[in-house]
C-alpha cells in the first residue's frame, strides 16, 4: 500500500493537470482586469470618503528653562614680589696650616699609683653648755657654821628658813646679799647676811649670781 501511494504521487499526469488548472485562474483573472470587472471595482474606490479631523489637543508649552547661573570669575591674585635681600658678605675660609713637628718629646715613664692616706678626723669637742644665770646651790670652798640667834632663842622661836642670793665676784667671794624669803619673817636675816659674807666659793673668773638655803633647828 505504502508502494502504490508512492507510485500515485509520482504520476505525472496529475502535475500536468495541477498546472493547468493554476494557469487558467490566472486567465481569467486577467480578462476580469481587462473588461469592466476593474473599471467598478476602481469607481467603488473614488466615492468621497468621509473623514473626521480630530484636532490634537495641544498641551500648554513648558516654562522657559531657568536662566544659567553666572560664574563670578575672581581675578587672580598677584603676590607682591619680595624685597631682595643680598646674601652677607661671606669671607673666604683662610687656609688652616697644619702644625710642624720639628722635635718629639720622649713619653716619660708612668710614674706609680700612690694611695694618699685619708686625712686625720678632728673630732671636736662638744660645747659647753650655757652656764646658768642663777647657780643653785653652789659649793661652799670655806666659812664657819652660822650661830642660831639669842633672839630667836629668846622668843620660843625653835626652828626657821631662809633663802637668799649671793653676788660671788671673779675670785669667789661674796661681796652681796639678798634675802629672797625667811620664815618667820626677819628672824634670821641679819645672821645670814652678816655669817654668809665670811664664806668663799669656788672662782669661774667671772661674776655670777648663786641661791643658797639656810635651815635653823635649835637644839
Amino acid at each position: 500500500m505504502a508502494m502504490d501511494y508512492a507510485r500515485q504521487q509520482r504520476d505525472p499526469t496529475k502535475h500536468a493537470i495541477g498546472i493547468v488548472f493554476v494557469v487558467a485562474v490566472h486567465v481569467i483573472v486577467i480578462w476580469a482586469l481587462l473588461t469592466g470587472l476593474a473599471r467598478k471595482a476602481v469607481e467603488v474606490i473614488k466615492k468621497p470618503l468621509t473623514a473626521t479631523i480630530i484636532e490634537e489637543i495641544k498641551a500648554p508649552p513648558p516654562p522657559p528653562p531657568p536662566p544659567p547661573p553666572r560664574r563670578i570669575v575672581e581675578p587672580p591674585k598677584v603676590q607682591a614680589p619680595e624685597p631682595y635681600v643680598p646674601p652677607p658678605d661671606i669671607p673666604p675660609p683662610t687656609p688652616q696650616t697644619a702644625p710642624v713637628i720639628t722635635e718629639v718629646a720622649p713619653t716619660p715613664p708612668p710614674q706609680p699609683y700612690v694611695i694618699a692616706p685619708p686625712p686625720p678626723v678632728v673630732v671636736e669637742a662638744p660645747p659647753a653648755p650655757p652656764k646658768p644665770a642663777v647657780r643653785k646651790d653652789p659649793v661652799r670652798k670655806s666659812g664657819d657654821e652660822l650661830v642660831y640667834p639669842r633672839q630667836a632663842i629668846r622668843a620660843g622661836i625653835t626652828k626657821g628658813r631662809v633663802v637668799a642670793r649671793l653676788m660671788i665676784d671673779e675670785k669667789g667671794n661674796v661681796y652681796d646679799v639678798n634675802i629672797q624669803s625667811s620664815t618667820p619673817p626677819g628672824v634670821f636675816d641679819r645672821t645670814v647676811i652678816d655669817g654668809v659674807k665670811e664664806w668663799k666659793y669656788s672662782a669661774e673668773g667671772e661674776k655670777y649670781v648663786a641661791e643658797i638655803e639656810v635651815v635653823f633647828v635649835l637644839k
